[in-house]
């Protein structure tokens, strides 16, 4: 039974971030939710979450260090974990610091 949207306690869920030179995948940890109740909304900078569950509601929002193609992202969830991949939008290359 769900409890009303306003006596749900907001929690950040945890979630994984990690990316190549071509991509960013991020892992986000929800057990307990259904996926028809994930709302998930990305754009060039970053991405935002919401997912409700019985007792509380995962909420949180990241701000990425790369521009991403928020139109080409792909999402599954199975097992209480959103798996979101999507592309970089330029590629990037660092320069290396040396540290003394």
């Amino acid at each position: 039974m769900y409890l009303a949207e306003e006596d749900r306690i907001s929690v950040a869920p945890s979630a994984f971030l990690y990316h190549d030179k071509d991509k960013y995948t991020v892992e986000i940890e929800l057990p307990g939710v259904h996926k028809k109740d994930i709302e998930f909304e990305a754009t060039t900078t970053g991405f935002c979450l919401r997912a409700p569950r019985d007792d509380i509601e995962y909420v949180g929002c990241w701000t990425l260090a790369h521009s991403i193609e928020p139109n080409k992202a792909t999402a599954s969830f199975s097992n209480g974990l959103l798996t979101v991949s999507v592309p970089i939008a330029e590629s990037f290359e660092g320069v290396r610091v040396p540290i003394k």
